[in-house]
């Protein structure tokens, strides 16, 4: 079995050990795993995580940014520019009721 050093953040680190802890592993047993599903998605626990995985190599999975981190402001400026358009929920509603 080969070993493998790893230079991480104390962020980083910090959040593979919750999630590591979260699903009741080591936060070695944890990295592993999620290496292993990287390099082959068939090897993902659930289902859930074998779709995320092609999702992700297909470069269509969004991953929302850390808890606390501030939106881009680009963004907000073009959610804003989209805010109110389409057709409002009130309409879809009544409409569906006929």
């Amino acid at each position: 079995m080969a070993q493998v050093t790893l230079r991480l953040d104390e962020r980083l680190w910090t959040d593979v050990k919750r999630a590591a802890e979260a699903r009741g592993l080591s936060a070695n047993r944890y990295v592993a795993d999620v290496l292993a599903a990287v390099a082959d998605p068939a090897t993902a626990g659930s289902d859930r995580e074998r779709i995320r995985e092609r999702l992700a190599r297909a470069g269509l999975l969004e991953v929302p940014p850390p808890e606390g981190t501030p939106p881009d402001e680009q963004a907000v400026a073009a959610a804003r520019r989209r805010a109110g358009r389409g057709t409002p929920l009130s309409e879809l509603v009544a409409e569906g009721r006929r």
